[in-house]
């Protein structure tokens, strides 16, 4: 099933009355992990009108959000006690596990009949534990990773791919239409992971092509942001060459997505390619080329690869 859904907003002239009768309306939610993309995500959420229980590592993110209308638990078990839906947006498997699982963690607190919705992207292996023991509890589970970047995030175009039961995805849509536009539901659990994996290796061969683009135009004497601009208009046309494209003939490496955490998502590529006794060149080249970026400079943006050359 796929769902194309815009994101939902509040009316800004909306009284104080009628934004606390919506939020009384709507589920609770509890959101773990406030950084790049997590931040602008719970944010959204407050500004559609959701009550929003908000936790993360560092508390300066938690104390921003707070002011902004949030509220905060002491740990993740205290988080999903306190809420409907709980959404995880975390860095890496072993971060998810801990806070699932770990002492003081969202298994330990979370109802009966509520839903966890984890936007983290993991080990499609983690995302099925989490699914399998979490459902036996009577909770539905989601594993709904995301692609768009922080501009995505912020703006919430976000593209959501869903593994988990239809049921839970049919409950929990409103919240993620508030998040992204391409809402898909691609299977059971893991198979969103299993989809934000196949988008990461298109994403980073990608990056990697355009990056050598440009370095060919520019040694052969030819003007890259002229090569750009031709190649926008033809076949090789894609996000990655107008949005990393500029950022590289800028120099602009700021992080919207770290090198760290790709080379981390082609990690898991490694691990799924190996599942499916597949022999995946590209993927295999670019995990080395962004563990080579990474072991440089792992807070650089991903399109920081065009520095490699």
């Amino acid at each position: 099933m796929k769902t194309v859904a815009t994101g939902m907003s509040v009316d800004p002239t909306i009284s104080l009355t009628e934004m606390t009768n919506l939020s009384a309306q709507r589920p609770t939610i509890g959101f773990i992990g406030l950084g790049i993309m997590g931040l602008p995500m719970a944010r959204n959420l407050l500004k559609a009108g959701y009550a929003v229980c908000a936790l993360n590592r560092s508390p300066e993110k938690v104390k921003t959000l707070v002011s902004e209308g949030a509220t905060t638990a002491a740990n993740p078990a205290a988080v999903a006690q306190t809420s409907d839906v709980v959404i995880l947006m975390l860095p890496d498997t072993p971060d998810v596990e801990s806070v699932v699982f770990g002492k003081g963690g969202v298994a330990s607190g979370i109802r009966s009949g509520s839903a966890l919705i984890d936007m983290s992207t993991i080990d499609p292996a983690m995302s099925r534990r989490v699914a399998r023991e979490l459902s036996a509890k009577g909770t539905g589970v989601l594993d709904a990773p995301v692609s768009g970047g922080e501009k995505g995030a912020i703006e919430a175009t976000l593209s959501i791919m869903i593994g988990g039961d239809q049921a839970t995805f049919d409950r929990v849509l409103p919240i993620l239409q508030t998040l992204g536009k391409n809402i898909t539901r691609v299977g059971e659990a893991g198979a969103g992971q299993v989809t934000k994996a196949c988008n990461q290796l298109v994403v980073a061969v990608t990056i990697e092509a355009v990056a050598e683009a440009l370095t060919l135009a520019e040694a052969s004497g030819v003007d890259p942001a002229l090569v750009r601009t031709a190649l926008l208009g033809g076949f090789a046309q894609s996000k990655i060459l107008e949005v990393h494209g500029e950022r590289m003939l800028n120099k602009n490496f700021t992080p919207g997505f770290k090198a760290r955490l790709h080379k981390k998502d082609l990690e898991i590529v490694m691990s799924a390619e190996r599942d499916a006794k597949l022999k995946l060149p590209a993927a295999e080249l670019m995990r080395d080329r962004l563990a080579l970026l990474a072991e440089k400079n792992p807070e650089i943006d991903h399109s920081g690869l065009r520095t490699l050359l």
